[in-house]
């Protein structure tokens, strides 16, 4: 066997094999090592917004067993408290006031990130007698770095501007101009009384030898503990729980990566089975004549199989080892352009490379190859026996099933891998039957006379053997759609990235402007050139009655859903559907009578549905309405957004405020002038500044899109390598039949028009199938896995034709180059009879 496989290398018979194996293991090594790599180091970034790996969050001091609980752990743990309260400045500053957002740190704050203060230095907590403080409150209040500022009863001296707070909360109070100080000052501010509205917030991190086991162990066991103990007004947070808008970058940045690693292994599983397909063509005749001395197919298939083994598990090694060191140069490109230190690579990576280079060898490799030991001894003289026989076509089968199976474990998603795995596996049936029909068709639109001379040879010789037309035209389709699916989605998600959080989205929310200052409000943004912000009146209510019983917290199990019903909402009403919404259900009618639209979210947490009626109780006055639609909202889009919506333009009878969102003027002082005047003119309004959170935001979106970027360079440079491999592999098919042509008089010339016409036409068909393909795929891709919306676009039909046919004709010269100006003696010889 080793004598075999040595000999088989030498003579260059597993130099294709191995290097297509090679080639797909370290694309989907580099991918693994890669987005190991940046989800581990998105998660700390992003983990930063958040104040920790996990966080408690309650309206009254954090649960003894939950500090408890993080001591044992080993985990690091800091506590702050969030409130609203009045700052004010001494008399002798004017004697200002100003509602800000109060926020009391530990020593140890923070313990994701660090705070930077416009100084450009990063600071922690602020040291006892100071306090950190936002621009807003400088700027209200007419105070500088240094200047004493009055909070409750203590005086406490301004010692920093803050310029980024890594775990700003996403509340309208967190959004407020923000004071920070240390807990040790608490105390003697007197603010926290009995009555108080404070949010306690308590951040752990993990450390020591596996800090991701301790802070999983600390979210199971505190969901536990808040279940048995009905502890109520206490929260969990963590990535997969809190900030809506990094939760939603995440996941679709995830799902993109499995998605890349899906299609490389497809795109590898079609490599291997090509070049494997040679393999096999080559060895015929020679298996053939081992019989004939003799050799039991038993044997013969053993020493194949082994063969093929040591092959796959050295080429898997060689191909990890590339791989990894593949995806270093990628970092190195990413540290150019993005300042990120990645952690260190895991093994899985390693164990996924050696598993799928095996698996995609035995299971798609071995097949064509296992027909070689039921090679007839009566193929030395008969060289048309030896067809594919439905036992290996069995194997293949259970192969490639085997191989979904793995891929839909491995893409973590299961409607993802489905979706994946499953379209591939209809696409690749979908292109046979059409790719048939039309070599069928072939003999019908280019009639025998009147067509040209290249045409019809091309025509016919494709007619003439439809099988290989069909293999060539369905392997060339699946690695176009691999591209054209990466391409789509690669543009979708960016789309929809950036969608969510534009450059100019909404860095100003202004709140409690009162009904008689909207003329003057409105009046000031338009002097400023404010243009296209958001404007909608705001209505208090609480639910008190669905379909005419009263709404109690006990009724629901979650306790999300008991929080929603226990606290006042924020209701609006528009004549128009906001265009950041879209109707999931029902319709929306302007001003119908007794109509409500209510967000999608919200009514699965409630087990609300249409034609439903809902009682809110507002001001005192009831108001019962049946929801006649039900809206889709990202509540990280930055703009305004309300739970449940009147469909009307004015309800005067009820008591309003309205709210504002709008980006601020650019230029220097441009914004900070806007907010000083409209503060003074509007004393009761609070104008929360979100820039700083909204730059953090796109900061971390811009290193998601890059690694997209990546990773999509790297899938697609293995989509176009599957090209190449196909044309190789026809190359042998070819040179037979272009030999016997020009022994029978055709010219160079002719045959090269030839060769032109058969890979652009076989090229085009192939791109005309997988745009088509890429089309339905992408929808079901955006529509059950990724979740944002998809749109027809006929750019990609158009692309992938014309890509098809100058890809086909660019892999077919590379591949058969050199073939027309051999003798024809000498290419008869070399030639493969099969």
């Amino acid at each position: 066997m080793a004598l075999q496989t040595w000999r088989d290398a030498r003579a260059g018979e597993l130099h294709l094999l191995i290097l297509a194996l090679m080639l797909a293991v370290a694309a989907v090594c580099a991918v693994a090592f890669l987005s190991d790599r940046l989800d581990q180091g998105l998660r700390r970034d992003a983990a930063q917004l958040l104040g920790g790996d996990a966080v408690v969050a309650s309206d009254q001091p954090t649960p003894a067993a939950v500090r408890q609980l993080a001591d044992r752990l080993n985990l690091r743990s800091v506590e702050t408290l969030n409130f609203p309260s009045m700052a004010r400045a001494g008399e002798d500053q004017g004697g200002g006031s100003r509602l800000v957002a109060v926020k009391a740190v530990g020593t140890r704050y923070p313990l994701r990130g660090a705070l930077t203060l416009k100084d450009g230095r990063q600071v922690g907590a602020p040291a006892a007698g100071t306090v950190w403080v936002d621009a807003g409150v400088l700027s209200a209040l007419g105070l500088k770095v240094g200047d004493p500022l009055l909070l409750g009863d203590a005086t406490l001296r301004i010692a920093g501007e803050i310029a980024n707070e890594p775990d700003r909360g996403a509340g309208f109070l967190n959004f407020a101009p923000r004071v920070m100080l240390a807990q040790a000052d608490l105390a003697a501010t007197a603010l926290i009384q009995p009555a108080s509205r404070v949010t306690y917030r308590f951040a752990v991190i993990g450390q020591g030898q596996e800090p991701g086991s301790a802070v999983q162990q600390f979210t199971t066991q505190t969901r536990q503990q808040m279940k048995d103990g009905h502890w109520r007004g206490v929260r969990l947070e963590s990535l997969e729980t809190g900030r809506p808008e990094m939760r939603q970058t995440l996941d679709r940045a995830t799902k993109f990566l499995n998605l890349v690693a899906l299609l490389a292994a497809l795109l590898a599983a079609i490599a291997v089975a090509l070049a494997a397909r040679e393999f096999a063509n080559r060895h015929l005749d020679d298996c053939a004549m081992l019989r004939v001395l003799g050799q039991p197919q038993r044997r013969l298939a053993w020493v194949f199989t082994l063969e093929f083994a040591t092959v796959g598990l050295v080429a898997s090694a060689i191909g990890v080892l590339l791989g990894f060191l593949l995806h270093y140069g990628f970092i190195a490109l990413l540290a150019g352009l993005i300042s990120v230190d990645l952690p260190a690579p895991g093994a899985w990576p390693v164990l996924l490379g050696l598993g799928m280079g095996m698996s995609l060898l035995l299971g798609f490799g071995l097949p064509p190859v296992l027909q070689l030991s039921a090679v007839p001894p009566l193929r030395v003289i008969r060289r048309e026996l030896g067809r594919p026989k439905m036992g290996s076509i069995a194997v293949l089968l259970a192969g490639v099933m085997g191989f979904a199976a793995v891929l839909t474990a491995l893409s973590a998603d299961w409607r993802l891998g489905l979706v994946a795995t499953g379209g591939f596996a209809v696409a690749l049936g979908f292109f046979a039957l059409l790719a048939y029909g039309a070599v069928l068709a072939l003999r019908r639109l280019v009639p025998q006379a009147g067509a040209p001379r290249w045409l019809l040879l091309a025509t016919r010789q494709v007619a003439a053997r439809p099988a290989f037309a069909v293999l060539q035209v369905g392997s060339l389709s699946l690695g176009l759609l691999a591209l054209a699916l990466l391409v789509l989605m690669r543009t979708d998600l960016i789309e929809s990235w950036r969608a969510a959080t534009p450059v100019n989205a909404p860095d100003r929310f202004v709140i409690n402007i009162q009904p008689d200052q909207g003329a003057g409000f409105r009046g000031e943004l338009d002097r400023a050139g404010v243009k296209d912000y958001d404007w909608y009146p705001m209505i208090r209510g609480r639910l008190v009655a669905i379909n005419g019983e009263a709404v109690q917290a006990s009724r629901f199990t979650e306790e999300r859903a008991q929080r929603l019903v226990e606290r006042e909402f924020n209701l609006s009403h528009s004549a128009e559907l906001p265009s950041h919404n879209q109707i999931s259900g029902g319709k929306w009618t302007a001003e119908e009578r007794g109509g409500v639209s209510v967000e999608q979210g919200l009514a699965d947490q409630l087990g609300l549905k249409l034609g439903d009626t809902l009682r809110f109780d507002i001001a005192g006055v009831p108001v019962d309405s049946r929801i006649t639609s039900l809206r889709k909202v990202d509540w990280g889009s930055m703009r305004v957004n309300f739970f449940v919506l009147y469909p009307h333009a004015a309800m005067p009878e009820l008591p309003v405020s309205f709210i504002s969102a709008y980006r601020s003027p650019q230029g220097e002082g441009a914004a900070a002038a806007l907010d000083r005047k409209l503060v003074n003119a509007f004393p009761n309004l609070t104008l929360i500044d979100v820039s700083a959170e909204l730059h953090q935001v796109q900061q971390v979106l811009e290193q998601v899109i890059m690694a997209v970027q990546l990773l999509f360079a790297v899938a697609l440079a293995l989509g176009v390598v599957v090209l190449l491999v196909a044309a190789v592999g026809s190359r042998d098919a070819r040179t037979r039949e272009f030999a016997l042509m020009r022994a029978f008089g055709a010219s160079s010339a002719l045959m090269a028009a030839v060769q032109r016409a058969e890979l652009l036409g076989l090229g085009a068909l192939a791109g005309l199938l997988a745009g088509l393909a890429a089309q339905a795929l992408g929808w079901a891709l955006t529509h059950y896995a990724f979740e944002f919306e998809w749109q027809f676009k006929p750019w990609v039909l158009i692309g992938t034709t014309i890509g098809g046919a100058v890809l086909a004709q660019l892999a077919g010269w590379w591949a058969l180059r050199g073939v027309l100006q051999r003798p024809v003696v000498q290419t008869l010889r070399e030639a493969d009879t099969n």
